[in-house]
């Protein structure tokens, strides 16, 4: 079943919300049911996902009581504005990851899936600052390198070793 999903991606991503949220929890997690929502619920997690709506217009649903944490796992730099989201999250707990902006790359978009586009690529302490200022400390945080499986060629070469997600554990700031 996970064989044509960013596997090293999933792995990394599950080893760290393990680390910062054992299993059992109740988790809203931001955007429509995937393949990674059914992994989290087979290492014992309970997921509730939100309904694919626009986050930017319809934040509410973030909203919802009764949960330990809310999940923004590559959602947050499809946003236009994410502020209004962040501060809605009831949730004491957020893990949220995203694609760094690379120097050597231009910023991801589509010209042909409305809901597939970068509006944002952070670099780390932008990122940092975008939870700051929407309400959160940051706990923990880890970045990866995603190797390239092309052999040939200078981005393959660069992205053995830059980092290229960045992901978060935060607290709601008692600020």
């Amino acid at each position: 079943m996970y064989k044509k999903l960013p596997k090293r991606r999933y792995e990394l991503t599950m080893a760290f919300l393990q680390k910062e949220l054992p299993a059992p929890a109740r988790i809203l997690d931001l955007g429509v049911r995937n393949p990674f929502t059914e992994w989290m619920e087979e290492a014992g997690y309970e997921v509730v996902n939100t309904g694919g709506e626009d986050l930017d217009f319809d934040p509410s649903n973030v909203a919802a009581e009764g949960f330990d944490a809310v999940t923004a796992f590559e959602i947050i730099e499809h946003l236009v504005n994410p502020m209004p989201m962040l501060m809605q999250i009831k949730a004491p707990k957020l893990l949220a990851s995203i694609p760094m902006r690379l120097w050597f790359a231009p910023a991801y978009r589509s010209s042909t899936d409305m809901w597939d586009r970068h509006y944002h690529e952070f670099e780390d302490w932008q990122f940092d600052w975008l939870m700051e200022k929407g309400g959160w400390k940051i706990t923990n945080s880890e970045q990866w390198t995603a190797p390239s499986k092309h052999p040939f060629g200078i981005r393959p070469f660069l992205r053995q070793f830059t980092k290229r997600y960045y992901i978060v554990s935060c607290e709601r700031s008692k600020e």
